[in-house]
Formats: structure tokens, sequence, C-alpha cells
């Protein structure tokens, strides 16, 4: 553990320099009552050296094919196509996320809003009927008028 602090950010990189198991601890010191999520991805090895390439970084003795060239070719394209959904993936669940927290605070606002319209009626249609009681009602007793 190297004790690694990302505290803020979008994202985070780390390139191990040795081999052995590593410790994730993730922490939530600057909000205790809010929900977090925290997406990661892992790259486990460098598979440069899986064709082409021998342990000493230098070619191998025997030339590559042009079928294990094309395969070869192909994961490389499709490791990628996988690196770009998983980053789109992340993308959209954040869009998603911050889309579902607007929707909840605009929804909280208009039944705020709702209530309120809903009171001024009442009171409006209170003072009104007040206002055209008959006098005698309100208190006055006498004749007004002639």
């Amino acid at each position: 553990s190297s004790g690694i602090n990302a505290e803020y950010g979008d994202t985070f990189h780390h390139k191990t320099l040795e081999a052995g198991e590593y410790t994730f601890c993730f922490s939530n010191e600057f909000s205790t009552f809010a929900h977090k999520t925290v997406y990661f991805d892992l790259d486990l090895g460098d598979e440069s050296t899986d064709i082409g390439l021998d342990e000493d970084g230098g070619a191998h003795a025997t030339a590559l094919t042009q079928l294990e060239s094309s395969a070869y070719a192909i994961h490389e394209s499709l490791r990628l196509v996988v690196d770009y959904q998983n980053h789109h993936r992340l993308k959209e669940r954040i869009g998603r996320e911050i889309a579902e927290y607007l929707c909840e605070r605009v929804q909280n606002w208009s039944i705020g809003q709702t209530v309120l319209i809903v009171i001024v009626a009442f009171g409006q249609v209170f003072m009104l009927r007040k206002l055209f009681d008959k006098p005698a009602a309100r208190g006055g007793g006498g004749k007004v008028g002639i």
C-alpha cells in the first residue's frame, strides 16, 4: 500500500512497479451523509509482452505468421473497443445519476409550489367569504344604510 490519495477528480491512473497484492481504500470523509458511487476499471498485465516480444524485450526467434499478426491486430482492436465501451458506460451512468438527482429536486420544488398554491387558494376563499359575510354575522348587529 503506497498511500495514494486521489480525493478529487474524474480519473486516476496508477501503474504498479511491483508484482503482488494491492488494496483499495475508499474514504467518505468529506460527506458522511451523501451517497457516493465509485467506479473503477482494472487493466491487469501488460499485453504487449504476449506476442512479438520475449521476456527481455527483444524479438522472438521466430517471426509471426500473417495469421498470427492479423489475430493480434484484431485482439488489440477489440480490447480498444471494450475500453471505449467501458468509458461510455461510465459517462452514461454519471449523466443518468445527475439527471435523476435533478429530476428529484425539480419534483420536490414542484410539490412545494403546488402546496403553496393550494394554501393561498384556500386563504383567498376564506378572506373573500369573510369579506362578504352578513354584517350581523360579523358582530355589527345594527342596520346599515337608510
